[in-house]
């Protein structure tokens, strides 16, 4: 048996938290602002209940744009507000949401 129980518990209590959303903001320098959306359950009214929650995270490469799903690895402080970090891009966005605003403004005016 290679891993005893107290690593087995170490490894457990150690692992980061993860979260998966999508970017609503990348304006920062090396920040991006993630959108989570949670449904459950309510206790009395047995309804569907969703909740959003937006997380600061560190964007390091700037990868990161507008409408694209990441998921975020729970880190140490890195300011005021960013705890997370990005960890990877899972899908991007089609169209960026500045161009197609753009794109739609063009095609009006004629």
């Amino acid at each position: 048996m290679p891993d005893t129980k107290a690593q087995q518990e170490q490894e457990k209590a150690g692992r980061r938290k993860i979260v998966v959303g999508e970017v609503v903001s990348s304006r920062m320098n090396k920040t991006i602002v993630v959108k989570t959306k949670r449904t459950k359950g309510h206790g009395f009214y047995v309804r569907v209940v969703s909740r959003d929650k937006k997380f600061y995270a560190h964007d390091e490469k700037n990868t990161a744009r507008v409408g694209d799903i990441v998921r975020l690895e729970e880190t140490r402080p890195l300011s005021k507000l960013k705890r997370w970090r990005l960890k990877e891009v899972i899908r991007k966005a089609a169209l960026v949401p500045e161009l197609m605003a753009s794109v739609d403004e063009s095609a009006g005016g004629k």
